[in-house]
């Protein structure tokens, strides 16, 4: 692993970084979790796209900058360190994309890429039941053949930002014959099509973040599946592995969030023992950038991301926690109001990030069944009787 980055790449850095502070909007955007919000974002993205910054490491058929991996990280702390605004794509672009170049057709990639990185159609993951969170192959929706397609039956929970989106991808029970891991589909489907219903459900503070998708014999033509029928696992681990250890959550939301904890402290002052869980957070968002790097290294040298995804997942979503955590302390009262509220810290931001971070050690799998992989793929302990 080299840190020494090219001129080359510190042009890209800094021309990323003179843009950001003439384009990232002086007063946040609505939440993303609004219609209003979700609106804004949209717009965001074609912003971004216009400028060539929305998908930089893609091809540039698709509208990416053929940037490296390298690159890509430069980006993402420059990104996050200028405040910007959240991604509202993120499913499509940082899961659903990968997963696509690596197993969909040259028709699907030139269909669905490029609306997908200009903003003009928004992705929600269609994973997750009432009965099939972390066992994800415990699922029970359908697909039944039929002449030129599919029909998809069952229904879908937790499905961030169905609420809003334009397309959704998920796994379907394709043989219900077949072994739990085995006969399953992975599908793209429109979530306006006949026969889908989406139900928002809202957080405690009334803001639609997920929703249930119910889906009645809905018609999914041929060229709709992602990967071969019946191979639907192998190509949602493929999804899972970019989710958990490299495209999801960049070093660079971390650093962010770890300098603005460690000017806090600065301004306001601590007893010992907060300081030390500021140190603690920045030297841990540190630690992720290099191991990062290190992954792309792996990465460019031909290597695979691998279950080392599963350590990746659980730092960061733990660290998220902790750094949280540290400001919440930090802050006293102030910093537990929402923005809406009189005297809240920080505008809020640190109460709303710390709710979202406690769903960290869930989404993506389970931390619970991150440590099993770890310990059985990495460690090679024997597997639990089942």
């Amino acid at each position: 692993m080299d840190l020494n980055f090219t001129a080359e790449d510190l042009a890209f850095r800094d021309e990323v970084r003179a843009w950001l502070r003439a384009h990232v909007p002086a007063a946040p955007l609505p939440s993303l979790e609004t219609g209003r919000g979700f609106a804004a974002h949209r717009d965001w993205e074609r912003e971004l796209h216009a400028a060539g910054l929305s998908v930089v490491s893609w091809p540039a058929e698709y509208g990416g900058r053929d940037a490296s991996l390298v690159r890509w990280l430069l980006f993402e702390e420059e990104y996050h360190a200028a405040g910007a605004p959240g991604r509202v794509g993120q499913n499509g672009i940082f899961l659903l994309a990968p997963t696509m170049f690596e197993h969909g057709t040259p028709e699907q990639r030139r269909r669905y890429l490029p609306p997908m990185a200009s903003g003009h159609e928004v992705w929600a993951q269609a994973w997750s039941e009432p009965e099939a969170g972390s066992d994800l192959a415990a699922l029970r929706s359908r697909a039944r053949r039929v002449p030129g397609g599919w029909r998809l039956c069952g229904q879908k929970t937790w499905s961030s930002r169905a609420a809003f989106a334009d397309r959704a991808f998920g796994l379907f029970r394709s043989d219900p014959d077949a072994r739990r891991h085995r006969g399953l589909t992975y599908f793209l489907f429109p979530l306006d099509a006949e026969g889908v219903l989406v139900r928002p459900i809202p957080r405690l503070d009334g803001k639609p973040a997920f929703a249930e998708v119910f889906l009645d014999e809905v018609f999914v033509p041929d060229e709709d599946v992602l990967g071969e029928p019946g191979a639907g696992w192998r190509v949602a681990m493929s999804t899972a592995s970019s989710e958990r250890g490299l495209s999801l959550r960049s070093p660079g939301r971390f650093l962010a969030a770890a300098g603005r904890l460690v000017r806090a402290w600065s301004e306001r002052g601590a007893e010992e023992d907060v300081a030390g869980r500021v140190v603690d957070a920045w030297v841990s968002a540190q630690a992720y950038r290099l191991a990062t790097f290190g992954t792309v290294a792996r990465v460019l040298d031909g290597g695979a991301v691998g279950p080392e995804a599963s350590l990746t997942k659980v730092f960061w979503s733990e660290l998220d926690v902790r750094l949280h955590e540290a400001a919440l302390e930090l802050l006293g009262p102030g910093g537990e109001l929402a923005a809406d509220s009189p005297g809240a810290a920080g505008g809020g931001a640190w109460a709303e990030g710390y709710l979202f971070s406690l769903a960290g050690p869930i989404y993506a799998g389970t931390n619970e069944i991150q440590r099993d992989i770890i310990a059985e793929r990495l460690l090679g302990l024997p597997r639990e009787p089942r």
